[in-house]
């Protein structure tokens, strides 16, 4: 088993679909979590998959750490409550919203908690799926997990929050959290609201023209899935920073159903065409592989049955050309028994992979 920064024992307070994750990726590295959640069943489910424990009875908890992992509207009430039960304890909170969680405990109208020990922070991580069903020990891998520490807090409390991050293999990051709250008002909550309002053009749609629904739409409208409770809760929290986000898609889209009432008038197709560049840009400053530089990858599509083992053996022949696979993407084929296997490669292998592929049997759509 790997050494952990983490001791333990760690107290889970919350378990839906991150606070049962954190539970299950601690276990996982042998390290004793008890779980806590006002729902009994939610907790039963989160110690049923392998969570944590629940406290036992009679049980004096001395945590070394706390997770609050509670809804965000009742975030810092929990963990101003832990602070105050736990003296002993560094609370940390995975909140999505940063600065009204700080703003809320720093104006507690009881005793004020102590913000030696408490550090905001957040993993960018999730699913569609919510609750302890959901959850999975390998959720936070290779993912940010953003510290937004208070002026109070310790150097021993940010030491111990980054622990929990790297015991579960996400990548630490280190913001303030008024700059954490606009950067996610852009890169999350934005997409979100974008992907359920293309969603919602949907509902009344003839199902033979979803028929011939793409990877497009699927990819635009993924994260529409979202549990409605919780997005509540999370845009109420930032309006402020996202309600300037949206005054500018506002702006554009006004600019774009102007051109598009006349398309064929004088620096239309111009207007047109500087929208999408403007589009190819911003997409083009998306870290990609490792976090690093976008690369200008070469696609290609290969057709494959739709019959157990197929893909496997589709992947494990790339392999053995000596190719290696740097995005994939999987579409059905309308009205075939068939999947297509969009895969992305570098662009000096693309010609000998079709090659060697073709060779091999294999269906290339170029």
């Amino acid at each position: 088993m790997n050494p952990t920064h983490l001791v333990g024992p760690v107290l889970v307070i919350g378990t839906g679909l991150l606070g049962a994750s954190i539970g299950l990726g601690l276990r996982g590295l042998g390290i004793d979590v008890v779980l806590q959640d006002i729902s009994p069943s939610a907790q039963a489910v989160a110690v049923d998959i392998g969570a944590g424990r629940a406290l036992r009875s009679g049980e004096q908890l001395q945590p070394e750490l706390v997770v609050v992992a509670s809804p965000p509207d009742v975030t810092a009430s929990v963990v101003a409550t832990a602070l105050e039960r736990y003296p002993a304890a560094v609370v940390v909170d995975v909140a999505s919203v940063k600065a009204a969680v700080l703003a809320d405990l720093q104006d507690s109208a009881g005793p004020r908690p102590d913000l030696s020990r408490y550090v905001g922070t957040h993993p960018m991580a999730g699913r569609e799926r919510s609750g302890p069903v959901a959850a999975r020990a390998e959720l936070f891998t290779s993912m940010p997990w953003v510290l937004c520490p208070s002026p109070a807090s310790s150097a021993a409390a940010i030491k111990t929050a980054s622990s929990l991050a790297i015991d579960l293999g996400a990548v630490l990051f280190r913001f303030t959290p008024e700059e954490h709250d606009e950067a996610v008002a852009l890169v999350s909550h934005l997409p979100q609201v974008m992907s359920s309002l293309v969603a919602s053009r949907l509902q009344d749609v003839p199902l033979h023209a979803l028929a011939l629904s793409g990877n497009g739409l699927r990819d635009v409208t993924r994260i529409a899935a979202s549990d409605p409770s919780l997005w509540v809760q999370i845009l109420g929290a930032n309006a402020d920073r996202l309600v300037p986000v949206l005054h500018g898609v506002r702006t554009d889209l006004n600019r774009i159903i102007a051109t598009l009432e006349a398309p064929t008038a004088p620096g239309a197709r111009l207007d047109m065409a500087q929208l999408i560049s403007e589009g190819n840009a911003g997409q083009a400053r998306i870290p990609g592989k490792h976090g690093g530089p976008r690369q200008p990858y070469a696609w290609l599509t290969v057709l494959v049955d739709d019959r157990p083992g197929q893909i496997a053996r589709l992947l494990t022949e790339i392999g053995e050309i000596g190719v290696n696979v740097e995005d994939l993407r999987l579409d059905h084929s309308a009205g075939r028994e068939a999947g297509m296997v969009e895969l992305s490669v570098m662009p000096k292998k693309r010609e000998t992979l079709v090659q060697e592929l073709t060779e091999r049997g294999w269906k290339v759509l170029l």
